[in-house]
């Protein structure tokens, strides 16, 4: 059985043989008060154990922010602040269900999940039908929503840390704020202040960012300059977020969440910050990151990195050659996943992985 549980809906459904087996089901998470959020909890995986055919043989879920994942102890959470000062879910959840109970960060399942079952072993086979030897290993997730949830993935084993903090890129500084962490653009507060502050609107009469879209869009009336300014500072943020990400773990990326909607507005000013360059001392420039990064929700993107620079390299004292590519390449794509989904599958393959090494 698995959870997604965010700041504005839990997400409750269950997985066998890498499938969804029942129909989700969405409750209300009571965020702000334990007592009704723990019984939400409970009978939302009750809900679900009624629908299975056969009995349950764990729990498996992701929660937002940092957490003492391994002990299932919930902390200091931004979005659901009945968790403040620390509770022992996962526990309570064995004992209720008298099944083991596993739950992880939505940012590191999302991208567990993509790894395992959906960006990774998708962009390889279409490298390996294009005769590319050209794989990758390495994945970076990305959910744009409630926060800024970030996921790092290397050689299918999620990078988690020493405190359960692998991967909390909310606290990198945010560019355009740089006495803030990122979500002061990137989350789906940010998006509504950043509107008001632009179209001198107080932020109590802000809509959503999908109305903040749509008015960029044109669709709906209001300041569009405003919101579209909105989403070129959220692509600038998310950007330099993403470029320092790539930096330290040289992946691709996958990005989810509701905001990834809005990809066809903020994309641009992400990819000019990703293709920014430093300026040296002596005045020369350097470009901000090593491989090259590709938009792929572009053909001619996807082609560029599908393509590569492939060569016959000879090996020196020999008569022999060696495939060699010398064009460092990763990109950016929206999923092509339900981001509830793929985070449950990434439940689903944790808890598994966990049962097998018991």
């Amino acid at each position: 059985m698995t959870l997604d549980a965010g700041g504005t809906n839990f997400v409750f459904s269950a997985i066998q043989g890498n499938k969804q087996i029942v129909e989700s089901i969405r409750l209300y998470p009571n965020s702000d008060h334990l007592e009704k959020c723990l019984e939400t909890v409970i009978s939302g995986f009750e809900i679900v154990k009624k629908e299975l055919k056969s009995e349950p043989v764990a729990i498996s879920f992701a929660f937002p922010g940092p957490a003492d994942y391994p002990k299932g102890i919930i902390g200091d959470l931004p979005n659901l602040p009945a968790f403040r000062g620390g509770v022992a879910l996962g526990p309570m959840l064995e004992n209720h269900f008298n099944i083991p109970v596993y739950i992880n960060n939505d940012g590191n399942l999302f991208a567990y999940g993509e790894a395992l079952f959906g960006f990774i072993p998708e962009i390889n086979k279409r490298l390996e039908e294009t005769n590319s030897p050209k794989r990758f290993h390495n994945i970076i997730g990305i959910t744009l929503g409630t926060g800024f949830g970030v996921g790092l993935v290397c050689n299918k084993q999620l990078i988690t840390g020493d405190n359960s903090n692998g991967g909390e890129g909310w606290l990198l500084r945010d560019i355009l704020s740089p006495d803030c962490h990122v979500e002061e653009h990137l989350s789906r507060e940010g998006i509504r202040r950043s509107y008001a502050a632009k179209s001198n609107t107080a932020v109590e009469n802000v809509g959503m960012p999908f109305e903040i879209y749509k008015i960029a869009k044109g669709i709906e009336t209001g300041n569009q300059q405003a919101a579209i300014e909105t989403f070129n500072d959220f692509g600038t943020v998310l950007g330099e977020a993403l470029a320092n990400l790539i930096t330290l773990l040289d992946g691709i990326v996958v990005l989810g969440g509701g905001v990834s909607e809005a990809y066809d507005l903020f994309a641009p000013a992400m990819f000019e910050q990703l293709e920014s360059k430093f300026r040296l001392h002596n005045g020369d420039p350097l470009n901000r990151l090593v491989p090259r990064v590709f938009n792929l929700e572009d053909p001619v993107g996807m082609k560029r990195l599908l393509d590569g620079n492939q060569i016959d390299l000879a090996i020196p004292g020999t008569d022999k050659t060696i495939s060699y590519d010398p064009f460092l390449r990763t990109g950016v794509r929206v999923t092509k996943n339900d981001t509830c989904q793929i985070i449950s599958l990434g439940a689903y393959a944790f808890a598994l992985n966990k049962l097998d090494s018991n």
